[in-house]
This record gives structure tokens, C-alpha cells and sequence, in this order.
């Protein structure tokens, strides 16, 4: 059944829950209790492991809540997206769950990882040279073939998967006090903070957002939304502009957006391969290290919580990115 919304409300979230209880992963939350987090962090951090989510990323909630709310005439037509990789997996494994035919654009930069996994997943994979090339395609594509476009930050429903993942986080842990959360174009922390705010107002969230792709953080500062360059190892929150409705979610909701630059993404890549085991992708490390870094006033020692908000990247990525950070 379709939901039909604009923003979310707690209703809206709840009725979203009903939806993809039976087909999504409620992703466990994990004390983080080794001695190096609690130095950092204090004694009272959390972290919910969301790279266990179908399609190993977040974004699978929000793709799964707009696939289901096709009519008849747009499944038949199919789906298109365009990404990095998360969101083209995430849309490519939603699609094959509701028997809807799915295109995604990656660019060539793409990790093959990333591609050859949409492909299994059954998804029809168009090269593309870069974003202004992806965009063609999509406007190509959408008017040949008639495909509904899922976008993969503006969009009530990304938004609405996301405040799912955080009421889930507050019924693991209702004491959280403080939430950190990665930004990128603004989907995820759009629908992390309402859903936090919308159903326990006192909780403070903070996003972390790469030094190479600042368009959430200038579109607060300008008051509208921006197009930026992008020049980060975080590929999926490497958005090339933020955009009018989850910024202005983002502006109500979220109470600071702060910065980190690629060598803190990496020490925290290795930090959570040395202390949980962890392989992940550089956006996976972006709330633990804006907690440690820039927001470790707003956070040490009060009930905190982070995300793991996906990790779908190649041992051979992985290694090439932290040696880097090492040398």
C-alpha cells in the first residue's frame, strides 16, 4: 500500500515500519565498550550497524518504501537511478524484491565491486563518464522508456526509510542523548533527525559531513541549496549538490553539521577494522570520527549514539584508501 506524504510524521514512520518488517533487516546496536572507544568516547557510545542492512547500506529502506508505492503502470515501466554504488545497489536489490526491471548510471570511477554486484542483483548497468553524464543518461532514459527516477537523496521516501532506522535506534536505546550522523546529499540525516526529533525531542543530532563535497554545509550557510565540487575518498557522500527538501529538514532538525577531511575518514576506517573487525567504506567511519574530532565537546561522555550507515567496498578499495593514511 502506498503512503502518500510529504514530510514524516511519527505515523508516517510507523506505518512505513509495518511496511518493511517482513523484507528489511532491524540492524543490531552494538555497546562499543573496547577500551580505545571508551578513551574517546566515554563510557556510553552505541553504535547501530546498519552495513547489515539488505544491500549491505541504509538505502535500501528508502528504495524498498518507493518501489512498494508504484501503481501498476509504473512497475511495468521499470526504475532508473544513478550513484556512486549504494544507492544503484540499494535500488537494484529493491527492485528484484518487487519483480520491477531496474537501470542504474554509475560512474566509470565506480568501484567494480559496487558494479558487478548490481549486476547480480539483476539490474541493467549504464556506464557513465561522470555525474553530468549520468544525469543525460537518466533524462535519456526516463524519456524513452518512461521509468520512474528514484533519486537517491531527494525523496520523501529516502527520507522516511531513513527515520525508520532511527526509531528503531531509540527503541534499542532509549537513553541516547546525542546522535551522529554521516551526510551526504542530506537523504539520510534528513529522515535520521526528524525521526529522532519527531519521537524524542530532547536528543541532539549532529552531522558529519567530507571536506571534498560541501554542499549540505553551504546550503545551510546560504540558505538555499548548492551545487559544489566533490573531491573525496567518500564516494557515497560525495554529492555534487544538496537539494530544497531534505535541506530544509536538515535545517530544522539537525542541530550542527560539522567537517572532516579525508585523512580522518581513513583513521577511522582502521580504527574500526582494528577494534570491531570492520571492512569499511570511508562513509562508514564519518560519524565515529566527527564524534572523536570535531564534535568531541558536544558528545564525550553523554549517551551517544553512532551509525555504520554502510560498507559495500572491495578488499583491494579498502587497502589502497587506508595505506594512504599510513604512509
Amino acid at each position: 500500500m502506498p503512503i502518500e506524504f510529504f514530510e514524516p510524521t511519527i505515523e508516517h514512520i510507523q506505518k512505513a515500519r509495518m511496511m518493511i518488517r517482513q523484507s528489511l533487516i532491524q540492524t543490531p546496536v552494538l555497546k562499543l565498550d573496547h577500551p580505545e572507544f571508551v578513551r574517546h568516547l566515554g563510557r556510553q557510545a552505541w553504535m547501530k550497524l546498519e552495513l547489515f542492512q539488505q544491500s549491505g547500506c541504509f538505502k535500501a529502506r528508502g528504495t524498498f518504501l518507493a518501489i512498494q508505492s508504484l501503481n501498476q503502470a509504473e512497475r511495468d515501466a521499470g526504475v532508473v537511478a544513478f550513484s556512486a554504488g549504494n544507492h544503484a545497489i540499494a535500488t537494484a536489490w529493491a527492485a528484484r524484491a518487487a519483480n520491477v526491471d531496474a537501470k542504474v548510471c554509475l560512474p566509470k570511477t565506480a568501484d567494480p565491486f559496487r558494479v558487478n554486484l548490481c549486476k547480480s542483483l539483476g539490474a541493467s548497468v549504464v556506464p557513465c563518464e561522470d555525474i553530468q553524464d549520468a544525469f543525460n543518461q537518466l533524462e535519456r532514459i526516463q524519456r524513452e522508456e518512461g521509468r520512474t527516477l528514484l533519486h537517491p537523496f531527494e525523496s520523501p521516501y529516502m527520507t522516511l526509510g531513513a527515520a525508520t532506522c532511527a526509531a528503531e535506534y531509540l527503541e534499542a536505546v532509549p537513553d541516547l542523548e546525542v546522535a551522529v550522523v554521516p551526510v551526504g546529499g542530506g537523504g539520510f540525516i534528513s529522515g535520521m533527525a526528524a525521526g529522532f526529533k519527531l519521537l524524542k525531542p530532547s536528543i541532539k543530532v549532529y552531522g558529519v559531513e567530507p571536506k571534498g563535497a560541501i554542499g549540505v554545509t553551504l546550503g545551510l550557510e546560504k540558505g538555499s541549496p548548492q551545487s559544489v565540487p566533490v573531491n573525496t575518498i567518500a564516494d557515497s557522500l560525495g554529492a555534487p549538490m544538496s537539494a530544497p527538501f531534505s535541506l530544509g529538514l536538515i535545517r530544522r532538525y539537525v542541530d550542527q553539521v560539522v567537517i572532516v577531511d579525508d585523512d580522518a575518514l581513513r583513521q577511522g576506517m582502521v580504527m574500526l577494522a582494528e577494534k570491531l573487525n570492520i571492512l569499511s567504506e570511508p562513509a562508514c567511519a564519518a560519524s565515529l570520527v566527527g564524534a572523536i574530532g570535531p564534535l568531541a565537546d558536544e558528545t564525550k561522555s553523554r549517551n551517544l549514539g553512532l551509525i555504520a550507515c554502510g560498507s559495500n567496498i572491495s578488499v583491494e578499495r579498502w587497502q589502497s584508501l587506508v595505506s594512504k593514511e599510513q604512509t
